[in-house]
Formats: C-alpha cells, structure tokens, sequence
C-alpha cells in the first residue's frame, strides 16, 4: 500500500476531489509523487518520496495509472540492478494504492528540476532510458546523490 500524491493539475485531470486518509506506506520508495506534463505525448513524472527515483509513464487513461507505476518502477528497479525478489516484492506491495494530495515541497522542488531537464533529453530514446538518465542527476535533498545511488543502497539495507 502508498500514496500516490498528485499535484492540483493531475488532481483535476483524474477527477479526483476528495483526499484520501493518510496510510503508511508498506513499499521500500514509499510514497510516490506525481505530476502530469503537458508532453507530446501527455506523460506523468512520477518521483518516489524516500529515494527520488524518477519514473516517466503515459497519461493516457488515468485509471491505469498506478498498473503503469507500479510496471515502470518495477522496469526500472530491475535496470538498475535490484534483485529479481526484490522487485518482485515492492511491485506486490503496490498493488494497492489511494490517491492523496502533495505535502512534502522538497520532492516538489526535485520534481520541478527533472521536469527543467527533460528538455535536454528529449528524443533520447524510451520513457525508461529518460528515467535512467534523470535518475544520476544529484539532488540537493539527497546530499548531492543520485537517486539511482539512494535506490541501489535502500534495495540493499535488510527489510
């Protein structure tokens, strides 16, 4: 179980109007952050609250949102190198999901800075290599790690 906190913007567009109560999440990410970018195609920056990990999914459908988180997290865990189980694992512990509004102005403030820099990769190549690559740029909250280096390492710790 997460959060998928959505900004006002993808808020309206799922047509989402009442917040749902908070609830731990049971996930190594946490909670993910969400934000819909006016894209050719529409795409969804997704950001997950613990590591940053940024994750790129179509907006299309909206009600298949959290299926196509949870299957691109999943893609991109495994390219970075996370055991097969463990993937496997925080896939099964986001099955379920409860959209909430956003609360933490730090992931905010990283999701504006992929969004400023996914100009520079545009046309370079999948949604998961753009992730990839948003994924090495070092973030201020992460004491200037990536969040493919914070992801790796909370894959690492013991449960």
């Amino acid at each position: 179980m997460f959060t998928l906190r959505c900004t006002a913007r993808l808020r309206k567009r799922l047509g989402m109007t009442q917040d749902a109560p908070p609830t731990p999440p049971s996930t190594k990410l946490g909670d993910w952050y969400a934000h819909l970018l006016f894209t050719r195609p529409q795409l969804v920056l997704c950001v997950s609250e613990r590591t940053l990990l940024p994750v790129l999914v179509s907006a299309r459908d909206g009600s298949l949102l959290v299926a196509r988180l949870r299957d691109a997290a999943g893609q991109m865990l495994a390219a970075l190198g996370v055991a097969d189980a463990a993937v496997a694992s925080e896939q099964e512990a986001m099955m379920d999901a409860v959209i909430g509004k956003t609360v933490s102005r730090q992931v905010l403030g990283s999701m504006n800075d992929f969004v400023r820099m996914l100009d520079s990769y545009h046309g370079a190549g999948t949604l998961l290599d753009v992730s990839l690559r948003l994924a090495e740029t070092p973030c201020g909250p992460l004491r200037m790690n990536s969040p493919r280096e914070e992801t790796i390492r909370a894959f690492a710790l013991p449960a």
